[in-house]
C-alpha cells in the first residue's frame, strides 16, 4: 500500500478492509473523480441502470457480506437512494452510500451549480434522517479519521451511513489517522447475570418452551450461536418472516415461519400456546406478525434485541443481543426431549398435472420440490412473499426479502448484489408483474458482469396484494409480453407459462443452465392468492 493515500484512495482502501469487493452505482460529474479511482483499484465497479436498483444491490451485498457500498453523483443521484437507504436503515442493513458532491472552490457566493435542491447542505440534511452516522470529507487533515468513524457506526449498529465527497477533495492527500478500530463500550455484567438467571428460571420451568429467531441473529453474525443453543437446550425453534432461513429449515426442532395470520396452523398453535417464548432479534413489525393477527402474551416472554432485553415486562438496560445469547448458551439449562424432524425435513414431491392452468399454489408447491441446496430465494413484497413463507429453505441466510420496510422492485437488483456476494449460490427472483416493470431492466446488468439469475415472474395483471384490501384500476398495469426482454438485451433465455407441464419444463430448462439469465413469465389469474394471503384474508374477516 501506498505510504500517501488520497482521501479517495484511503477511502477505497478502508473498505478493502471491511471484505468489499464490489460497489453498485451510476457515475455523474461531481463523482467522476472518485469512480476513476474505483476502476484503477482492485475494488470492481458495476454499474447498475439506475441509482435506486444499485441501493437495493447493495443492501442485498450488504445482508451477505456485512457491508455494502453504491456510490452516485449529487443531487440527482443521492436523492434518488433515499428510498433504498430508508429500506436499509429499517431492515438494519448496512450500506455505505458514498455521493460526489460540488467542490469546495465552487459553493462560495451561493452559486447555483446543477443538481442543488436548496442550499448546499440539503442532501445530507436529508439522509441523515436514514443513516445512523454521516461524513463529509472536506478536511485533508481529518479525512481518514472520518472515514473510520462511520464505517465503524455502520458494522457496531448494522444500519446504513452517508459519506459526501466533494469533487475537488477527492485527489488531496489524507492526512494519517492513529484512530484505532472502534470497540463497543461494555455491556453491565451485574445485569447481564440478573438476566440470564430469570431467564434460565423461566426456561426451565416451563413446560413447552419455544425459540423465535429473528433477522438480527443473522444481522450480527449469531447463526452459530443459535444453533448451539437449540442443541443445547432442545427447545424447538421458529422464524419470523424477516428471520426466515435463519438457519436451515431442515435443522431438527424447526417448527415454521410464524407470523400471525399468515402463518399455517401448526405453527401459530406450537407458538401461540407456548408458556415461554423466547424471542431472539426478532422485530415485532406488522408483516412479522401477519399485520398484528399474532397472538404473543408479554408475560411469557423473553425478548432480546439488538437495543433492549426485556423478560415478562420489565428491561434489562445494557444488556445487547450478542452477549444475552452467547451468555444463554453457557446457562445450565435443563435437558429435555429429543427435538423432532423438522416440519420441512420431509421430502417434496410435484406431480404436475401436464394440461391444467397453473394457480400461485401450485407455483410454489413446485418450487418447494424443484430447488436445490445452492439456490437463494429472493422475494419481492406482496404475494412473492407471503407465497415463499411456505418454502423449504435448505441454508442459511439463502432466503432474502424486504419484509418490513417492503419496498417494490426489490428483488431483480437485489439478485445482483447477492450473486456477486456468494458465486456459489444461484439467485432464484420472485417478483410480481407490477414490481417487475420498475426494475425489471436491470437483468441487463446481470447479463453485462455475467450473472445468472432465474427470475419468476408472477402476472397476475396488476398489484395483486392489493386487490382483496380494495381493487380499482389503480390496481391495474399495462400487459409486457415479458419473454421479449430477453430479445431486448440480446441475451438469456425465456419461457412462458400456462400450465403446471410449463412450469416444470421452464424450470427444468432454467436450472440445467446455471451460466444464463433465465426469465420465466408465469400467467394467472387476477383474483388468484397464495395460501398464506388467503389464510391472512379470512383471519382479518374473522377480527372484523
Amino acid at each position: 500500500m501506498k505510504e500517501q493515500l488520497t482521501i479517495g484512495e484511503a477511502l477505497i482502501e478502508a473498505l478493502k478492509r471491511r471484505n468489499v469487493q464490489h460497489v453498485f452505482g451510476i457515475p455523474g460529474d461531481y463523482a467522476l473523480g472518485f469512480f476513476d479511482d474505483l476502476v484503477k483499484s482492485e475494488l470492481d465497479l458495476i454499474n447498475t441502470c439506475d441509482e435506486q436498483s444499485a441501493g437495493f444491490a447493495a443492501d442485498a451485498y450488504a445482508r451477505l457480506r456485512g457491508l455494502g457500498v453504491v456510490a452516485v453523483t449529487y443531487g440527482v443521484g443521492g436523492l434518488k437512494l433515499v428510498n433504498s437507504t430508508a429500506q436499509a436503515f429499517a431492515e438494519r442493513s448496512p450500506v455505505v452510500v458514498i455521493s460526489g458532491a460540488p467542490g469546495v472552490g465552487e459553493i462560495s457566493g451561493d452559486a447555483l451549480l446543477h443538481h442543488r435542491v436548496r442550499d448546499f447542505g440539503t442532501q445530507m440534511r436529508v439522509f441523515s434522517e436514514v443513516t445512523v452516522a454521516q461524513a463529509r470529507l472536506d478536511d485533508a487533515e481529518i479525512a481518514q479519521r472520518e472515514i473510520e468513524r462511520v464505517l465503524d457506526a455502520a458494522e457496531t449498529h448494522k444500519r446504513p451511513i452517508y459519506i459526501e465527497v466533494p469533487r475537488d477533495q477527492v485527489h488531496q492527500i489524507a492526512a494519517p489517522s492513529t484512530v484505532k478500530r472502534f470497540q463497543p463500550s461494555p455491556g453491565d455484567d451485574a445485569a447481564l447475570t440478573e438476566a440470564i438467571e430469570e431467564a434460565t428460571e423461566m426456561l426451565n420451568t416451563a413446560a413447552n418452551p419455544v425459540i423465535l429467531a429473528g433477522v438480527e441473529v443473522h444481522r450480527f453474525g449469531l447463526q452459530d450461536d443459535l444453533i448451539e443453543l437449540i442443541e443445547k437446550s432442545r427447545i424447538p425453534f421458529a422464524t419470523t418472516i424477516m428471520g426466515k432461513s435463519v438457519i436451515s429449515e431442515e435443522r431438527d426442532g424447526f417448527l415454521g415461519v410464524y407470523a400471525g395470520g399468515l402463518s399455517q396452523v401448526e405453527v401459530n398453535r406450537a407458538v401461540e400456546t407456548s408458556d415461554c417464548v423466547l424471542n431472539l432479534g426478532a422485530m415485532i413489525t406488522d408483516l412479522n406478525t401477519g399485520i398484528f393477527t399474532a397472538a404473543l402474551d408479554p408475560a411469557k416472554m423473553i425478548a432480546a434485541s439488538a437495543d433492549v432485553l426485556t423478560i415478562r415486562r420489565h428491561q434489562y438496560a445494557n444488556v445487547d443481543l450478542r452477549s444475552f445469547l452467547q451468555a444463554l448458551c453457557k446457562a445450565e439449562l435443563e435437558a429435555r426431549d429429543p427435538l423432532p424432524p423438522s416440519t420441512h425435513a420431509g421430502p417434496a414431491i410435484f406431480r404436475a398435472k401436464e394440461t391444467t392452468a397453473i394457480t400461485v399454489s401450485r407455483v410454489f408447491d413446485c418450487l418447494d420440490a424443484e430447488l436445490s441446496d445452492d439456490i437463494v430465494v429472493i422475494s419481492d413484497p406482496g404475494d412473492a412473499l407471503f407465497g415463499a413463507i411456505d418454502l423449504t429453505i435448505h441454508s442459511r441466510s439463502e432466503f432474502l426479502a424486504c419484509a418490513y420496510y417492503a419496498s417494490l422492485g426489490f428483488a431483480v437488483p437485489a439478485a445482483i448484489g447477492v450473486q456477486l456476494a456468494n458465486d456459489n449460490w444461484r439467485p432464484l427472483v420472485i417478483v410480481g408483474d407490477g414490481a417487475f416493470q420498475m426494475t425489471g431492466i436491470e437483468i441487463s446488468t446481470a447479463v453485462r458482469y455475467g450473472l445468472s439469475p432465474i427470475v419468476l415472474v408472477l402476472d397476475n395483471f396488476g398489484y395483486g396484494t392489493e386487490r382483496p384490501m380494495l381493487d380499482g384500476p389503480f390496481n391495474d398495469v399495462h400487459p409486457w409480453h415479458i419473454s421479449a426482454l430477453t430479445k431486448l438485451i440480446n441475451s438469456g433465455h425465456a419461457f412462458e407459462v400456462l400450465t403446471e407441464g410449463d412450469l416444470v419444463e421452464a424450470l427444468e430448462a432454467g436450472l440445467a443452465m446455471p451460466e444464463e439469465l433465465v426469465l420465466i413469465h408465469v400467467k394467472l389469474a387476477s383474483d388468484d392468492f397464495s395460501p398464506a394471503l388467503n389464510r391472512l384474508t379470512s383471519n382479518l374477516k374473522a377480527r372484523v
